[in-house]
């Protein structure tokens, strides 16, 4: 089965502060052992909510709030990466994405490229970058709920249209919280709640994929990656659906 991890950001990655030389290397370390073991899927972060901006979709109406975001209902019922030249294509983008729902809320955030904590230097010709566009989990996708057949019906054409013009770079949906776990690591000890989980204040920081028997083994691995970051909550949730374009 697949299952996502979600950690939780920091005062550190909000500020955008760089990680340290010891932490990039015992990253890359866990990250590249973990690859070739088969269990992670795929990886990314997220550049400082400064850097995004939230969509809210009611009656009809969009309001568009401008980052730093506030952490409010922080549950993800599922994200697409987005290739966009920047922010506003990203969020027009979104935007459409939100008009097959109805009334949503979409985080859209810069995805971390290794230029963005020096890892690398940044190409010289770039037009476009990716971006995570979070649609957060209501009460209806919490009961598990499928959308309306005409509503997956928009949902399919749009996704086919942002196909075609190299926008869709990958598109998860997530179960219900019900079907989740949360872990908090917090001065060397470990916290595990079963779902469903009745609220997520702190912003999501980046996530990993993880091709595993059961959930029991990415949360395992997990706490390999609190002995690196230090105190951080991650939420785990089976992938009902994954495509990469």
């Amino acid at each position: 089965m697949r299952i996502i991890a979600m950690h939780k950001t920091n005062a550190a990655n909000e500020a955008g502060q760089p990680p340290s030389p010891e932490l990039m290397a015992g990253m890359g370390r866990l990250v590249g052992s973990l690859f070739q073991s088969g269990m992670l899927v795929a990886t990314e972060g997220l550049c400082p909510s400064a850097q995004g901006a939230r969509l809210v979709f009611a009656g009809g109406k969009r309001t568009v709030t401008a980052g730093p975001l506030k952490g409010e209902n922080e549950l993800t019922a599922g994200f697409g990466i987005l290739r966009a030249r920047n922010l506003l294509e990203a969020i027009e983008w979104a935007t459409r994405y939100a008009g097959t729902l109805g009334d949503c809320v979409i985080d859209v955030r810069p995805v971390s490229e290794p230029w963005d904590c020096g890892a690398a230097p940044m190409p010289d010709a770039i037009a476009t970058r990716r971006f995570m566009a979070l649609r957060k989990a209501d009460a209806r996708t919490e009961s598990g709920e499928p959308p309306s057949p005409e509503a997956m019906a928009r949902m399919d054409a749009l996704l086919q249209e942002m196909k075609k013009a190299g926008v869709l770079v990958a598109s998860v949906g997530l179960a219900p919280s019900s079907q989740g776990t949360r872990v908090r690591f917090a001065s060397g000890r470990r916290t595990v709640i079963d779902g469903p989980f009745t609220e997520s204040k702190e912003l999501i920081a980046g996530y990993a994929v993880f091709e595993v028997p059961s959930a029991k083994e990415a949360i395992e691995v997990s706490a390999d990656f609190a002995r690196l970051i230090g105190d951080v909550e991650i939420d785990f949730l089976p992938i009902v659906k994954m495509e990469t374009h």
